[in-house]
Formats: structure tokens, sequence, C-alpha cells
């Protein structure tokens, strides 16, 4: 088992409650990493499917998640496309605008 998911589950009165604690943490860094870089401005009913989906696949990914490190890989993930953004947001504000 990966640290952050051994972690989890020791830490948690439960198992039940460790899974889904698991299951919440992987759907958040899953929507962190989506809006950082994959978001564009969609509508309401756009979203709501995205999301749902989102929540489907991170189900796979929890189960996925007892034997690799998919919370590791996804704050990796997340960190690398904050930088993105930060270096980006600078890189606009230095430059001439036209």
């Amino acid at each position: 088992m990966s640290s952050i998911s051994r972690f989890i589950y020791e830490t948690m009165p439960s198992f039940d409650i460790a899974g889904y604690v698991l299951y919440l943490v992987i759907f958040l860094l899953s929507v962190v990493v989506y809006k950082l870089g994959f978001a564009k401005k969609l509508r309401l009913g756009q979203n709501i499917v995205i999301y749902a989906f989102l929540l489907i696949g991170c189900l796979m990914l929890t189960f996925l998640a007892f034997f690799l490190p998919v919370v590791e890989g996804l704050i990796v993930a997340a960190l690398i496309l904050i930088i993105y953004k930060i270096r980006l947001r600078l890189e606009r504000k230095q430059s001439p605008t036209a």
C-alpha cells in the first residue's frame, strides 16, 4: 500500500470511513488537476457531465491507490501545474502588451 493510503487507513477509525476518505482525497486532487490543466469555460450541463465522469473514474483510481502511488502522483501533478500557472502569469505581467 502506498504511503498516503496507508496513513489514511491507519488513522481512520474504520476501513469503511478510510475508503471514503481516500476516494474523497483522490476526487479533490483530480478536480484540482483538471481545473489547473484542462478546464475550459463550459456550460453548466457540460460541467455536470464532466464531473460525473470524474466521479466514476476516481472510483477506479481509488482501487488502484491500494497498490500504486495514485495520491502522490496527483499531488506532484497539481504542484507542477501550480508552478506552471504561476510562471505563466508572471511572464504575462512582464511582457509588453501590444
